[in-house]
């Protein structure tokens, strides 16, 4: 009994002389994660279960349990109703964006003069394009396709849709520009991608007669699978906070009204985090069975 005494107390000596300084060097972040996530986090998802309103003297608390949260779903019509847009909307828009970067991607892999120029064009839009910049851009029309309004794609868009779906294409077809913007990351993911593929293996293929489509297909594809699993996870998050998402409006203008609340409008961001992390969950789910199918 001593020995095993012995031996956990040697053990734990021996992890904390190992792992030691990691975890000092560690503490920091952990603190900062404590004090700046981890605790705003908590009090949020703490305030969605209350009525809560900014008074004179500070904060009045009222404990309604899941009153918000069924407030927000069942009685609250709007925001049902850009949920469904917004969904409909990524679901054109994520696809976009993968097939864009990983394309161009494909092409900036390539051996040509002027490469590392090419690679620093399509990323400097992520570098200016962010926050009040986009907004001011995009109501200078600089997001618009000038062809929507030369040959009246608005006007087909609605004869040919339902009005629901019809408004998330306009609006797709209105941001299209500001969109491909941010694949300047998805493209780099995807170049770094390109290059873990060794170059032997093409040789290999190309002797045995395989077709660049052929090679395309059994080689380049598969081994970019969890890449492309990848972007769709950044992708998700990143449209999530885009500057042009309603649901944060919507949040954010519920948050300082005097008829719901802090309270209310913390139902309505847990519910939005909610299915942010469902979409990551199944879009996780099928990049792992995708990458052990391979």
């Amino acid at each position: 009994m001593n020995n095993e005494k012995a031996r956990r107390k040697g053990l734990f000596v021996f992890r904390m002389q190992e792992y030691g300084v990691g975890y000092l060097f560690m503490l920091p972040w952990m603190i900062g994660f404590a004090a700046f996530v981890a605790f705003p986090v908590g009090w949020s998802l703490y305030n969605s279960f209350n009525t809560l309103y900014f008074r004179a003297g500070g904060f009045s608390y009222t404990w309604v349990g899941l009153e918000n949260y069924k407030r927000v779903w069942f009685e609250n019509s709007n925001y049902r109703i850009e949920l469904i847009t917004l969904l409909q909307e990524l679901v054109i828009i994520i696809p976009l964006i993968l097939i864009f970067s990983f394309f161009v991607a494909l092409l900036l892999n390539q051996r040509f003069p002027g490469r590392g120029a090419m690679r620093a064009i399509f990323f400097l839009p992520v570098i200016f394009a962010t926050g009040q910049v986009v907004m001011e851009l995009f109501t200078q029309g600089a997001g618009e396709l000038p062809f929507i309004e030369q040959y009246n794609i608005e006007a087909i868009i609605h004869k040919n849709f339902d009005e629901r779906t019809a408004a998330s294409l306009v609006g797709i077809l209105s941001q299209a520009v500001i969109i491909l913007w941010y694949s300047g990351v998805q493209i780099l993911i995807f170049i770094a991608g390109f290059q873990t593929i060794p170059k032997t293996i093409y040789e290999a293929i190309r002797v045995d007669g395989a077709s660049p489509w052929e090679s395309f297909w059994k080689i380049t594809f598969p081994a970019m699978v969890p890449f492309i699993g990848l972007n769709a996870v950044y992708t998700i998050v990143d449209l999530f906070t885009f500057p042009f998402n309603s649901i944060l409006g919507i949040i954010t203008s519920n948050m300082f009204s005097p008829t719901t609340g802090y309270g209310y409008a913390s139902a309505m961001a847990w519910l939005y985090f909610a299915l942010v992390l469902l979409l990551l969950s199944v879009t996780l789910g099928l990049t792992y069975r995708a990458t052990k199918g391979r």
